[in-house]
């Protein structure tokens, strides 16, 4: 036990090494090769031949865009560098595409930019931090009130598209097929088709204001040197966050590092989830145990009761249970087909049929598909075996004395279950359905056949009525871990 301990404490102190420094601004360097060039990076480790006893430096040198492979970590042989600078002027920059950028600041330029901003002897970081702050004003001010007013002229027209689709189908199949009704359901129609038409067109008017807006922005700039004789000039709007670290004092670095795991808890993911926060994963996480919690725990709490107090022990309640057990035991993918082939493409489908027929039609389903319901209800099916073998074993615990006491009391069995057997048996209860959430939790495979996704426009839980779309895709912390490392470049 004590080896197993001293394991699980060793990896964990490994991940957690390995985790909380990510987002710690460490120096940047100034390599200088041998052939007379030189890059801006951030050491990142060294690896040694084997065979040849070389040894090779890997640097994180960002600025993909001038990459011909767009990689952001390069090795390097340890023999072709000359000289190794930390030159305290050089800028990190976080940008909302691209990755990190290196370089060193020269300066602003802009409409919005004071004349001589980027002059003079002010110092060159503190106004590159005013012209920054100054585009990120104007950007909150004149564009996000756009961008706001478009996604909800989008939601707004959504909502028409969905009604127009029901008032076809009501004209073609349903309500309609009698003469004296197709008059006004075809007015109906015609309304929402117009209603569509000027919604369409006002939104297009937002966006096109919008993407003015933001290209009227994009003409304030930063210019840096990022290598010999070699120049660029990146938009504020493009900048996230900027500082220098070889000037950076501890609390700065702190202060640096609280804004990412900021970033990382409340925002959406970018450049294809490798950047960002980690907002909509979390989200989709805590909704989908939450929903699989509701659904299926009570159902492995009333199982496990009856089996053990209320069904007949005999050779059928023993085939059930040794059934329940080998449930544990099988791999989760087999769930998620099962899932994928039972909840969504059979149950799913009639769901459909029944309940959305005007979609079905189409080929658009709303549960004939994947979605944080069914794929609730498939781990449902996984962890229901844990809370099942986990009550019953809680109540078989409970000395029979305790039984024969409340019956001599008077009681009932459903009196003595509810007010002696079950409090006494909770705290094992409750550890079952610790455990079955843990499982649930840190499942993937079945949730890659039944709704997880790499990223989502909407959560299951908005503003729109009916406010909680159980249908809807969604993200999961497992999938994303798997994304990243699996799937995406420069991580």
């Amino acid at each position: 036990m004590a080896t197993l301990i001293l394991m699980v404490l060793g990896a964990l102190g490994v991940v957690l090494e390995g985790g909380l420094k990510v987002f710690w601004p460490t120096a940047v360097a100034q390599v200088r090769l041998a052939d007379g060039r030189w890059f801006l990076g951030q050491f990142q480790g060294r690896q040694l031949d084997p065979a040849t006893g070389a040894r090779s430096l890997l640097w994180k040198t960002g600025n993909r865009e001038w990459d011909p492979q767009r990689q952001d970590f390069h090795w390097l042989p340890e023999d072709q560098i000359a000289d190794i600078l930390w030159p305290a002027e050089t800028v990190l920059l976080e940008r909302r595409e691209n990755g990190n950028f290196y370089g060193f600041f020269q300066k602003v330029e802009g409409p919005l930019v004071e004349p001589g901003l980027g002059q003079g002897s002010e110092d060159a970081w503190t106004r590159f931090q005013a012209a920054l702050a100054v585009v990120r004003q104007a950007e909150a001010s004149q564009v996000a009130p756009l961008a706001a007013e478009v996604a909800q002229c989008t939601r707004r027209l959504r909502g028409l598209k969905t009604q127009l689709r029901k008032a076809e189908y009501r004209l073609q199949r349903g309500d309609a097929s009698d003469a004296h009704l197709r008059p006004p359901v075809q007015a109906e129609l015609d309304r929402l088709r117009a209603q569509a038409k000027h919604l369409a067109h006002q939104g297009q008017e937002l966006m096109n204001r919008h993407n003015a807006r933001v290209a009227e922005l994009r003409h304030n700039v930063a210019i840096f040197e990022h290598g010999p004789g070699q120049t660029c000039r990146i938009p504020l709007m493009d900048i996230v966050r900027g500082c220098q670290p070889n000037r950076m004092g501890v609390a700065q670095k702190a202060a640096w590092y609280a804004a990412h795991v900021k970033d990382l808890l409340i925002q959406w993911p970018r450049e294809s989830n490798t950047e960002g926060g980690l907002f909509p994963a979390i989200f989709g996480t805590v909704l989908l145990v939450f929903v699989m919690s509701v659904l299926c725990f009570p159902v492995g709490v009333v199982a496990g009761v009856y089996l053990a107090e209320y069904a007949r022990q005999g050779p059928l309640v023993r085939v059930v249970r040794v059934a329940v057990n080998n449930l544990a035991g099988i791999p989760s993918i087999v769930y998620g087909i099962f899932g994928l082939g039972f909840f969504i493409y059979t149950v799913g489908k009639a769901v459909d049929r029944v309940a959305f027929p005007e979609w079905a039609e189409v080929g658009q389903p709303v549960f004939g598909t994947g979605g944080v319901l069914w794929a609730a209800l498939t781990l449902g099916l996984l962890t229901a075996p844990v809370v099942i073998v986990a009550t019953e074993e809680a109540l078989r615990t409970i000395p029979r004395v305790m039984r024969e006491g409340s019956y001599a009391l008077g009681a009932t069995q459903w009196q003595t279950l509810t007010h002696v057997l079950l409090p006494m048996a909770s705290p094992g209860i409750m550890t079952g359905f610790i455990l079955a959430t843990a499982r649930a939790a840190g499942e993937v495979a079945p949730l890659m056949l039944t709704g997880a996704v790499k990223l989502v426009s909407d959560l299951a839980i908005d503003g729109d009525f009916p406010y909680v779309h159980l249908d809807r895709k969604f993200m999961h912390l497992g999938f994303h871990i798997y994304d990243l490392g699996f799937q995406s470049p420069n991580v």
